[in-house]
């Protein structure tokens, strides 16, 4: 009995030995555990880079952040599906349980428009407003709520690049003086028509917007995002403008504005100057924009030179003028000892002359 004891003891601790060894074999790591990523954020990063999610950049306590609409998340996962797959265990989720997890974990945080009321002229509010604040409740919602991610995105590698490539450029502008003259020209070509381009877009694009405004009550700007604080690239160069979501003018305003552009383009013709002021005013930028390109480094010195020279021929003008002042007095001084001498002499001779009569 005692043998069967004893071998049913060792066998069962032989099943308790190859059990733990297959827990421990299936169980991870407590490092390989801390070093693997939350799926979660896995979930979030790509859901981010996405492109069908639509997002947008805005002003949140001073920081800009990325933020997309809850209506936009909710019709985006139902679109694809597939990105459930990356929650592994948790694919079977809801949307919006989904979505309460990523605030609990502070990888998104809900926000709310900073204007809450229509601004003067306009029929509703903003659909991407450009300022938010923390919302106080942090629950999903996707009635007019906004949600911004708090991770930080990886850069792209073009992004990377370009960051290496500011250095060079700064360093390249103040390098500028030494640049042979043909590539100051071609440097001072480009930047002129550059700035000539840009000057013509604006002033066409408000000419176009007047005209519009004016004849049809509508108002529409070509590039809308041109001059907007808070844009990407892509939406800075879109052409075609937004619809129209304000009241239209009375027609006394723009028959009024009509007047006033009228006066002012006669204004404009009766002071415009005359060919002698536009000759002299062109001479005058010609010869500061030929002192900029033909300055260089030996000029600099040589005028430098030039100028130390002058100063060196003034201070021994200066210096051999004080030494002629100086010497009348010392001339003067002879000349009173010379008298001296001579009226002592005479003194004495007329003193001899007595003694001997």
């Amino acid at each position: 009995m005692k043998k069967t004891g004893g071998g049913g003891g060792t066998a069962g601790d032989k099943k308790r030995g190859r059990r733990s060894y297959a827990d421990s074999a299936t169980d991870t790591p407590p490092r390989k555990q801390a070093a693997k990523k939350d799926v979660f954020q896995i979930f979030a990063e790509k859901v981010r880079d996405h492109k069908d999610l639509e997002s947008r950049w805005a002003v949140l306590q001073e920081t800009r952040v990325e933020y997309f609409r809850g209506k936009d998340f909710v019709g985006f996962l139902r679109n694809h599906p597939e990105l459930k797959d990356l929650l592994e265990s948790d694919k079977n989720l809801e949307i919006e349980d989904i979505a309460n997890t990523l605030l609990r974990k502070n990888l998104v945080v809900r926000c709310d428009r900073v204007v809450k009321t229509v601004r003067p002229g306009k029929k509703k509010l903003s659909t991407w407003p450009a300022h938010l604040e923390i919302f106080p409740d942090q629950v999903f919602s996707d009635n007019d709520a906004f949600y911004a991610w708090t991770f930080v995105n990886r850069r792209p590698l073009w992004q990377t690049l370009l960051s290496f490539c500011w250095p060079v450029l700064t360093l390249a502008i103040c390098l500028f003086p030494v640049y042979p003259h043909q590539v100051k020209l071609l440097i001072l070509y480009f930047c002129a028509g550059v700035l000539l381009l840009i000057l013509c877009l604006l002033s066409l694009r408000a000419l176009v917007f007047g005209a519009l405004w004016v004849i049809l009550g509508k108002r529409v700007w070509f590039f809308p995002n041109i001059l907007a604080e808070e844009a990407t690239l892509k939406e800075l160069f879109q052409f075609w403008p937004k619809k129209d979501e304000g009241e239209r003018p009375k027609w006394t305003a723009r028959l009024f504005y009509a007047i006033v552009a009228m006066l002012v383009i006669l204004l404009l013709r009766h002071h415009a100057p005359d060919e002698a002021a536009r000759a002299r005013y062109q001479k005058r930028v010609s010869n500061i924009i030929d002192d900029v390109l033909e300055w260089s480094p030996r000029l600099a010195l040589s005028g430098m030179m030039e100028k130390q020279t002058v100063v060196n021929v003034t201070d021994s003008k200066v210096t051999d003028g004080s030494e002629k002042k100086m010497a009348p007095p010392q001339d003067t001084e002879t000349e009173t000892i010379s008298d001296q001498f001579e009226a002592t002499e005479e003194i004495r001779n007329v003193g001899d002359t007595d003694h001997h009569q």
